[in-house]
């Protein structure tokens, strides 16, 4: 039998079979008739989060409706974010913000805390008024706050969730190039600057090699010499060697929200394909001196990257999001497709950040260790209590969860 793999390809299912349910109805019976049943999204997780021994859920044969009602729209979970954006967009509406790939499903990045950028915007979870899901025992039931959104799938499977929209607004978009360091002093002002920034680097100079600079429509491009950079002479792809095509406009074209915040376009292949990702959230006050600590093992990181990005993430009060009480700045690393460099490169990253309590993105390649986390997470023993009330057999849990959910 040919297994399942995630979009990377470093994750081979252990599912016995891979199900796309056509209706609610035929998942409330397949759940309840499974003994292990796990969903997957759109395969974008580079940790074994949606594995399962038993069955494996995609819910991409749903039905595909959305309903817009004022400032809210109920969307189907299975159903990526570039399709709902287009469909909101058409009805006026806009969410807050987006991640980097619009090709990710709405259920898999907020179950897993996924976020874009802005010291304002918080995890795409953060937009999420109620979830319908299915229990362990094939009951239909709706969920809400904190405890509740970002769930690793440990509640139930969901079916749709209700999110708040704001207004459609437009974008431009620009990247700046050679950006210096200076120690670092500078990234919280660097990051604030716009609706939106991303500052990428290789870690082989004392700079950020791109910074791309989202702003709202209306407020201008950076000025000249921002940040000590110069504007980009054309377009750029933060990987080395892959096609700009691939990438959102960055000329500093107005356009709507769900065109510009992306990275990617919707229909290219985003980022490089082939690749291993991990990622860290920490508290904003410490970003300068965790970066100094990145900078001083970049010899460490280096040979085994492809690039790495830095962004700044709002505080929300979501158990299981890694943004949880604190405002933060995450430090993203897109690796080479090959465990054996990547592992020290990962070690290195952990040891130089722990010091700073940086909580792992779920969905990414991390080591720290079980009791690490249970401290980083302190709503983890209350979750851990949930999540077994919902499912006292264990259905819906897996090998991660076992290993990081306390009890």
């Amino acid at each position: 039998m040919t297994r399942a793999r995630n979009w990377a390809g470093n994750v081979v299912f252990s599912a016995r079979e891979v199900h796309h349910p056509r209706s609610v109805a035929e998942l409330q019976e397949l759940v309840a008739g499974s003994d292990r049943v796990r969903a997957l999204g759109t395969g974008h997780s580079f940790s074994p989060i949606a594995d399962t021994p038993g069955d494996l859920v995609v819910l991409d044969a749903l039905p595909a409706g959305t309903v817009v009602d004022g400032d809210l729209v109920t969307v189907p979970g299975g159903m990526p974010y570039a399709e709902l954006a287009r469909r909101l967009h058409a009805a006026g509406r806009a969410l807050p913000n987006l991640g980097s790939l619009p090709h990710i499903s709405v259920a898999g990045a907020c179950a897993t805390g996924t976020h874009g950028s802005g010291d304002g915007n918080g995890v795409l979870a953060t937009a999420v008024v109620s979830a319908d899901l299915v229990r362990a025992d094939g009951s239909l039931d709706t969920v809400s706050g904190p405890s509740s959104v970002v769930a690793l799938g440990a509640l139930g499977i969901v079916t749709s969730l209700t999110l708040r929209t704001v207004p459609a607004f437009d974008v431009a978009q620009w990247v700046v190039v050679d950006v210096p360091f200076h120690g670092f002093d500078h990234v919280g002002e660097l990051l604030a600057d716009a609706y939106s920034v991303s500052a990428f680097t290789y870690w082989e100079r004392p700079v950020f090699d791109q910074v791309w600079v989202k702003r709202r429509a209306g407020q201008g491009p950076p000025e000249d010499h921002w940040m000590g950079g110069r504007p980009a002479d054309g377009a750029r792809h933060m990987t080395r060697g892959e096609p700009t095509g691939n990438c959102t406009d960055q000329g500093g074209r107005p356009g709507p929200w769900h065109e510009r915040l992306p990275h990617f376009r919707a229909g290219f292949r985003p980022s490089s394909g082939e690749e291993l990702q991990s990622e860290y959230l920490l508290p904003r006050a410490s970003a300068p001196a965790a970066l100094r600590a990145l900078e001083a093992v970049a010899g460490a990181i280096a040979p085994a990257l492809l690039v790495s990005e830095v962004r700044s993430v709002a505080a929300d009060d979501l158990w299981l999001s890694a943004a949880q009480g604190r405002d933060s700045v995450a430090v993203h690393f897109t690796w080479v497709p090959d465990a054996a460099p990547v592992a020290p490169a990962v070690a290195a990253v952990e040891a130089a950040l722990d010091p700073f309590d940086a909580r792992p993105h779920w969905g990414k390649v991390f080591t720290t260790p079980p009791e690490r986390v249970r401290e980083l997470w302190k709503h983890l023993p209350e979750f851990a209590d949930l999540a077994r009330a919902a499912d006292p057999t264990g259905k819906l849990r897996n090998a991660m969860l076992d290993r990081y959910l306390p009890g």
